[in-house]
């Protein structure tokens, strides 16, 4: 070769090198995202931009098969097609970076010859159509939203006329008796109910004030009810006549904290008073039926177990000893229904005096304590700086509280367990609290703890026994003393049950 040649092919060469380098710059510095990859589908080389929307370095990706960033099931079909076709321009496939969030893209491909025309691999570069996508789907549902604008304003006036008609029709229609008055106190709507019960015409009334309204007398005592300002009420008595009860609501209207008005609700109970009355009139007598012939069993029972009667044996004494304790049980239960009639009746009178519920609990707490250490239960009495505190109590009817709250922790709360009874003077009165490390009440049986005949799941399992009529009871008792009583519980972390009698004037 002479040296005219041997310059010319070094000049080709230096082209060659200077050209290599081009594509190499040109392939680092594209803002696109491309990759170089081998026939069977594992990544060669990246360039910076297919780094950066991967989220992988190069040492991550390189050696790493196509599926690693998309799904076999999309890049499969597009290989095929590269490499049958030379190249794929523009086709949709779901890219997954290392983040894991799915970004959809367009592909593009092209394939890369050696000399001798053989395939040694193809390009790769995506288009990020995330933000088209986003822009696309935003117009089309901004168009849609123009497109139905018109629509969208007539069906919410006929859905706005159909909700006043049914608004209409519920009024008209409701079985309970309906007053609306407007913000400044005056009769907006009755409904025909009301005018029944009342006795009063809907043209007569609608439109008065609460002053013209309170002079009317089928409606003056509904007025001196609800008072002048309408507050608002929730079901609360009212009686028209002996055989005429209703459970008052009234609720304030608003809307976006605009003042309404008020709707008073009267709910017609007559019928269930009758069958309430009914119901304790019958356990009344039943109870007081009942007790004469459970006392004279007990008595006899007793005559036999002291040897009044004759000597028995050891086998004879515990079967009578077994069936005077189930009889004991029948006359709490008969005493706890006599009680319950008399709370029902308003006959459960307190006869309230000045008591030192300090000795009052220590009462309560001296012949229960052989009961906590027979059971292996660690009690506390947790009392107050003061020696004596005086409330004004019915002590017998209180000591039935204290002695229900400390039964049924007792009750509830496994071996080695705690139950602890604490004093509190607060600016409010006293409050007692009666805390144990028991089974808990589950929160969904929690609203109906103070329920007549309630009990809870885990405590009929526990103790089958029982009229689930002590907290009702102590309720009862502790409201007629003015007083608050209430509890806080989780299930297998024990209950805290309380209440806070007024302190004395």
């Amino acid at each position: 070769m002479g040296t005219k040649e041997e310059g010319q092919l070094s000049l080709l060469l230096d082209d060659l090198t200077a050209l290599e380098e081009y594509i190499h710059d040109l392939f680092s510095f594209s803002p696109l995202p491309i990759c170089f990859v081998s026939p069977v589908g594992v990544v060669l080389e990246v360039n910076p931009a297919m780094e950066k929307v991967s989220g992988f370095k190069m040492e991550e990706i390189v050696g790493e098969s196509l599926e690693r960033v998309f799904k076999k099931e999309e890049i499969g079909p597009l290989v095929k097609e590269t490499l049958g076709e030379g190249f794929v321009d523009g086709k949709e496939l779901r890219f997954f970076p290392k983040t894991g969030q799915e970004i959809t893209t367009q592909v593009f491909t092209r394939t890369r010859k050696d000399e001798k025309g053989e395939v040694v691999g193809y390009f790769l570069s995506l288009l990020d159509l995330s933000g088209i996508k986003k822009t696309e789907a935003e117009l089309k549902r901004v168009q849609a939203a123009l497109l139905n604008i018109l629509e969208d304003t007539e069906e919410a006036r006929r859905k706005a006329e159909e909700e006043k008609n049914k608004t209409q029709a519920i009024i008209t229609n409701f079985t309970d008796a309906l007053f609306f008055f407007d913000r400044d106190h005056r009769l907006a709507i009755i409904n025909p109910q009301a005018e029944n019960f009342f006795k009063i015409d809907k043209e007569e009334v609608t439109g008065e004030s609460i002053e013209k309204l309170h002079r009317l007398p089928n409606l003056h005592s509904l007025i001196e009810f609800l008072g002048e300002e309408i507050k608002e009420i929730s079901r609360k008595e009212f009686m028209l006549a002996e055989d005429s009860i209703f459970e008052v609501s009234v609720i304030s209207m608003r809307r976006d904290e605009a003042d309404l008005g008020d709707l008073v609700v009267l709910h017609d109970v007559s019928r269930e008073k009758m069958v309430e009355r009914l119901k304790t009139e019958f356990v009344s007598l039943s109870a007081h039926q009942l007790r004469t012939p459970l006392s004279a069993i007990k008595w006899s029972l007793m005559m036999l177990l002291d040897g009044d009667l004759g000597p028995i044996n050891k086998n004879q004494k515990d079967i009578l000893q077994k069936t005077y304790q189930s009889n004991e049980r029948m006359i709490a239960l008969i005493n706890d229904l006599l009680n319950l009639a008399r709370i029902e009746e308003g006959k459960y009178a307190l006869s309230l005096a000045p008591v030192d519920i300090v000795n009052l609990c220590q009462s309560v707490i001296d012949p229960s304590e052989e009961s906590f250490k027979n059971k292996g239960v660690n009690f506390s009495f947790k009392k107050p700086d003061q020696k004596a505190i005086q409330v004004s109590a019915d002590a017998e009817k209180l000591k039935l509280v204290i002695q229900n709250l400390l039964d049924n922790a007792l009750k509830y709360t496994a071996k080695g367990g705690r139950v602890s009874l604490s004093l509190k003077v607060a600016n409010q009165g006293v409050r007692l609290e009666v805390k144990d490390s028991g089974i808990g009440i589950a929160e969904k049986e929690q609203k109906r703890v103070f329920s007549k005949f309630f009990r809870t799941t885990e405590a009929v399992l526990i103790e089958p026994a029982g009229s689930g009529l002590g907290l009702y009871m102590a309720k009862n008792i502790i409201e007629g003393h003015g007083g608050e009583i209430g509890f806080a519980s989780k299930v297998g972390q024990g209950t805290t049950f309380y209440f806070v009698l007024p302190a004395q004037s």
